[in-house]
């Protein structure tokens, strides 16, 4: 395997692993009966700055995604608005509301994992990442741990309809 490879292999497993972080996350928000997402923002090091899942419904806060949560807390870590080099793993593709967040924190990388057919703002409804009148742009991989992260937020939404029917 060339270096290109081996370097695409590692970012993969990088995305992987942190993934894996923003599902504990997103498990949180489920037990907590928030919409489960989870988010874990990484720094240029490596080094986790944050980590945070949904928490409107507790918080009583429309802008309580966990790509917000995270972001705030990730800020907060490091004494600046600005997460410059910074990844946010997220296991949703973030709405509006959160794109327009990681572009004013201008994160360099998202990573998210399931696709939102509903609300996704990074190219299932729209793609805000590649407005051209924008002063950043985020670089985006998308479909990390998927089918967990799809599975996830089924079983919740199975769960709620089911005790919405028994009543």
């Amino acid at each position: 395997m060339d270096e290109n490879g081996m370097a695409a292999r590692d970012a993969m497993e990088m995305h992987h692993h942190f993934m894996g972080l923003a599902l504990e996350e997103a498990r949180k928000a489920y037990a907590c009966s928030e919409v489960p997402v989870g988010a874990v923002v990484v720094g240029v090091q490596g080094e986790i700055l944050s980590r945070a899942h949904n928490a409107p419904v507790a918080l009583h806060d429309p802008t309580a995604h966990a790509e917000v949560l995270a972001l705030r807390r990730a800020s907060m870590s490091v004494r600046n608005y600005r997460l410059p080099g910074s990844v946010l793993y997220v296991t949703l593709e973030p709405c509006i509301m959160c794109v327009g967040a990681l572009v004013h924190a201008r994160v360099e990388t998202l990573v998210f994992g399931a696709s939102d057919p509903k609300s996704g703002a990074v190219g299932s409804v729209v793609d805000l990442t590649k407005i051209p009148c924008l002063n950043h742009y985020v670089n985006v991989v998308g479909g990390v741990r998927a089918e967990e992260s799809s599975m996830l937020l089924r079983s919740f939404f199975q769960e709620r309809r089911l005790k919405v029917k028994e009543g």
